[in-house]
């Protein structure tokens, strides 16, 4: 059985992508993800548009970023806040095991959505909570995104940014948000699994500030311990052990050593590359000498590295017995040798036949890939969830007609 999580049911009340993306990993794992949204235009991010880069000008008639958050799932449109609607949403939440929200405390306050009262629809409900930085403290009310909340807020961005560089590390879409997103979803999962064993329902909170502080928490315990600004990096090219570090080839590629044991791969390593004389100069060996002499032989490991292409060096290093690799583009990553028979990306089709790929939720089971799912239309299945519910078409009828669904 690879659908693990085949016979749970979970409403999602959120938009953008680090919640959503919760809910597109639990998808991939077998859940019935629903995805509630409101009737005047469902979520927002169904709008962004990320420069030049919309669906219309893709390969494949597809909005990939919406696609990467909400794969799998189903979509009803639902006034939550009608008579209707609320009736509605309570029976969706009776008949689940998971109600998943980015929503903060004030909108849900305001809403009639507090942990009481998701528990009155359904006392055994999980309930999970992604929120920007947290649902306690001053800020609790104010929203995050991951560019301002994880990589700014959260320290990620000073802490990449290499020593004496001027402009500060930047990050693509929704990188802070799919971390998050995955560190939710295993929080929910190990929520059913307490819930299976005791019968007891759990509150799951994460944040965008706790996943940046995870990400970098040997820095912030630097901070703490030595009342410093985290571990200050090294000049790009030099560093403390030449082989962890990361070197220029000649054509403006780069390649990143991590040699952890400089006493076992320095010998090798220099005979690799065309400096066998380093091998046994006293300056470098043993590993005391190298660390004490690192911007020496930083130096000339840096000269022989920038005098080849890349191209070269990945047939040099192909045996090498440390770990090593080149910086791949996203393109490069894509058509990695390990990507296809691991499955890390699951091959969809637009509505014109089209193939294109999305990249699966980091964890397998059984060594099966999840299934090809694509994200729903906009209250695409708003009639099927409401005939599940044993709602019939006159109360169907009846709803559209005062707007409560779509």
């Amino acid at each position: 059985m690879t659908e693990m999580l085949r016979g749970v049911r979970v409403v999602e009340l959120a938009s953008w992508t680090y919640v959503p993306a919760a809910g597109a990993a639990l998808s991939d794992w077998g859940a019935d993800v629903i995805k509630v949204e409101d009737v005047r235009g469902g979520d927002p991010g169904r709008a962004l548009v990320i420069g030049p880069f919309t669906k219309e000008a893709a390969r494949a008639h597809v909005d990939f970023v919406l696609e990467i958050g909400n794969r799998g799932k189903r979509s009803i449109a639902l006034d939550v806040k009608s008579d209707t609607g609320r009736e509605y949403f309570g029976r969706l939440l009776a008949s689940a095991d998971v109600f998943l929200t980015n929503w903060l405390p004030a909108p849900l306050e305001r809403a009639r959505l507090t942990v009481e009262d998701i528990r009155a629809f359904n006392p055994n409900i999980i309930i999970a909570r992604g929120t920007g930085v947290g649902v306690r403290g001053p800020d609790r009310n104010k929203g995050g995104f991951d560019a301002a909340t994880y990589l700014s807020r959260g320290g990620v961005s000073y802490t990449l940014t290499p020593f004496g560089t001027e402009n500060p590390a930047v990050q693509g879409p929704a990188f802070g948000d799919l971390q998050g997103g995955i560190t939710l979803a295993g929080g929910l999962c190990a929520a059913l699994f307490h819930r299976e064993r005791t019968g007891e329902p759990s509150i799951v909170d994460s944040s965008l500030l706790a996943q940046a502080m995870w990400s970098i928490a040997p820095s912030i315990s630097v901070a703490d311990l030595f009342d410093l600004d985290g571990i200050p990096g090294a000049p790009p090219g030099l560093a403390m052990n030449p082989l962890v570090n990361r070197y220029k080839t000649r054509d403006g590629r780069f390649i990143q050593l991590v040699f952890l044991q400089p006493d076992r791969f320095w010998s090798g390593f220099c005979q690799r590359i065309g400096l066998p004389e380093l091998a046994s100069d006293e300056r470098f060996v043993p590993s005391s000498n190298l660390i004490a002499n690192a911007a020496e032989a930083s130096a000339l490991v840096g000269e022989a590295i920038a005098s080849q292409d890349l191209e070269h060096w990945r047939k040099v290093l192909e045996d090498e017995p440390g770990v090593w690799a080149a910086l791949a583009t996203p393109k490069e990553t894509l058509n990695d040798p390990q990507v296809e028979p691991n499955g890390y990306v699951v091959p969809n089709r637009d509505a014109e036949g089209n193939v294109y790929q999305i990249v699966a939720a980091p964890v397998q089971f059984d060594e099966t890939p999840p299934a090809p799912a694509r994200a729903p239309e906009y209250g695409e299945h708003t009639e099927e969830i409401l005939l599940e519910l044993d709602l019939d078409w006159d109360d169907i009828s009846a709803a559209k007609d005062s707007g409560a669904i779509l």
